[in-house]
């Protein structure tokens, strides 16, 4: 889906250069100008024959698996369709409301899909150690996110900073709602207890950067992951996909995939 986007075009290179993964169709919005320009050439691959097409309910049924980075709309729509023609999904599409995540949740119970904020592989590692950082140094050290990105972002936070966060307050037995803090001006007074900063930045073309600080007395411990390149993100969805593609129906994330469960 978005197969002449920025991830959308990554994916279908990068496709094309993994082992046991083939393109079988590629899909864009109607009246997008991409549409009938073959998929391969698009993405700079070379000619592959799978033109880019409009029709969704078409595609569905060339593949095993649909990998979805685009909005928050389309992948609200293509849900149905997805469950209709069951076949997998593994949606890296970010600033989806609650309503949009428990409709993948419902569609879940009837096709296996990944849903992840972030595809990286080393991301998905910091959610994990993060947590366990967390739960080790205790209540005495407080937390700040930050999180940066480019400047055509349209989403903020990040989706993975909210991640972040989320197993940042599952660590200390906290619902993010009730701790984070996305902004602070003027007069606020001293720092509350157990609170967790997220803090954003725009700018640029950022690919994107994520640290989270644990600032005790004394000292202080940043752990960082920065993305160069989209690359990372697309190779890591096209890992869950061929992990996807034999599941049962299911909501799996990328600690799923990685076996970091």
């Amino acid at each position: 889906m978005g197969a002449s986007g920025k991830m959308g075009a990554r994916l279908v290179a990068l496709a094309t250069e993994t082992p046991g993964l083939a393109v079988g169709a590629a899909v864009e919005r109607a009246g997008h100008p991409s549409l009938g320009r073959d998929a391969g050439e698009a993405s700079g691959a070379g000619p592959l024959g799978v033109a880019i097409g409009a029709d969704v309910r078409a595609a569905l049924s060339a593949g095993d698996v649909v990998i979805d980075f685009t909005t928050s709309a389309a992948t609200l729509a293509l849900l149905p369709q997805a469950v209709e023609a069951k076949i997998a999904l593994v949606i890296g599409t970010t600033g989806l409301d609650a309503a949009g995540v428990e409709a993948i949740r419902s569609a879940s119970s009837r096709i296996p899909i990944v849903f992840a904020p972030n595809m990286s592989l080393g991301m998905n590692v910091m959610f994990k150690v993060v947590a366990d950082v967390a739960r080790a140094l205790g209540a005495g050290y407080d937390v700040e996110i930050v999180e940066a990105h480019h400047r055509q972002k349209k989403d903020a936070p990040s989706g993975t900073a909210l991640a972040l966060g989320r197993a940042l307050a599952d660590a200390a037995k906290h619902r993010l709602d009730e701790v984070a803090v996305y902004a602070r001006h003027g007069d606020v007074g001293p720092r509350a207890a157990g609170e967790i900063g997220i803090q954003t930045i725009r700018a640029g073309d950022i690919v994107g950067d994520h640290t989270v600080l644990f600032g005790g007395l004394g000292e202080r411990l940043e752990i960082t992951h920065r993305a160069s390149s989209r690359d990372t993100f697309a190779r890591g969805a096209l890992r869950a996909a061929q992990w996807l593609s034999d599941k049962s129906p299911g909501l799996y994330d990328m600690q799923d995939v990685l076996g970091l469960k």
